[in-house]
């Protein structure tokens, strides 16, 4: 009988300081904490987004019904000039992304 014991094949545990690329355990509390901050946050801004969908769903679909235009060029502009003057240029890629994401569902 042989009493070499096989290769393990679990992978190595990483510590929460490598996982955040912290130096410290003190930042990578920090950083862990701050990460689930975000990911709360994107949660929330996921679900506004697919408010404002529905949203404009409904302002599409009463358009249309009306004899109007799915979209209202001059109110997109509107909302995408908010968004630059608020975020700059790249507020304005945000604002023509929920636009292409709110356009033409109905």
């Amino acid at each position: 009988m042989s009493n070499t014991t096989a290769p393990s094949t679990a992978a190595p545990a990483v510590s929460a300081a490598q996982d955040t690329g912290a130096r410290t355990a003190e930042a990578a509390d920090v950083i862990t904490g701050a990460r689930e901050r975000i990911d709360a946050l994107d949660a929330r801004i996921i679900g506004l987004v697919q408010e404002r969908m529905a949203v404009s769903e409904v302002i599409q679909r009463e358009r249309l019904a009306s004899g109007g235009r799915r979209v209202h060029l001059s109110r997109e502009m509107e909302i995408i000039e908010h968004y630059s003057r608020q975020l700059g240029r790249p507020g304005t890629v945000l604002a023509m992304t929920l636009l292409e994401l709110s356009r033409g569902r109905v």
